[in-house]
């Protein structure tokens, strides 16, 4: 039997391999640390393959150094019938300090499928605190604003 598991959290440093131009990790390679964690999250919840729907939100707010300890946290804070809207908080510190300061979070939106890739139910997931339930409300909202563009962007 599978029991659900809400979060996960990847640690690790980031490598020179890692590096941009201007010295700094790669937005592109923060962007896959975010849709990894978030796939093992997304998976973790349903026990199933699971698709990327969505990436909404996302935002840097520092850059991560080479050399820093990077923490990818990715949480199941909102769930539909098949979907598992997952919270993803990207914090950098030197790995010589304890002070880790997020440098970007999003909200990725996954789909779970069988072996013929046809969508599967998924467990509900329920807020029960207060950050929970903002965290909920942040995915709803930014889902709702998604379907909002797209359709803007249809009917032009």
């Amino acid at each position: 039997m599978h029991k659900p598991s809400r979060a996960v959290e990847f640690r690790f440093l980031a490598e020179p391999t890692d590096v941009n131009f201007g010295g700094k990790v790669h937005g592109g390679v923060v962007m896959k640390w975010i849709d990894q964690a978030a796939y093992a999250c997304a998976a973790g919840w349903s026990g199933k393959y699971c698709i990327t729907v969505s990436v909404g939100a996302i935002r840097f707010v520092r850059p991560v150094l080479v050399g820093n300890l990077v923490t990818v946290e990715a949480k199941v804070v909102h769930t539909g019938n098949s979907s598992m809207h997952i919270y993803v908080s990207v914090k950098a510190t030197d790995p010589k300090l304890s002070n880790p300061l997020e440098t970007n979070h999003c909200i990725i939106t996954f789909i779970a499928v069988d072996a013929d890739g046809d969508k599967v139910l998924v467990e509900a997931w329920e807020p029960k605190t207060k950050l929970d339930k903002r965290l909920q409300q942040y995915a709803i909202n930014m889902r709702d604003l998604s379907i909002e563009a797209e359709a803007k962007l249809n009917n032009s």
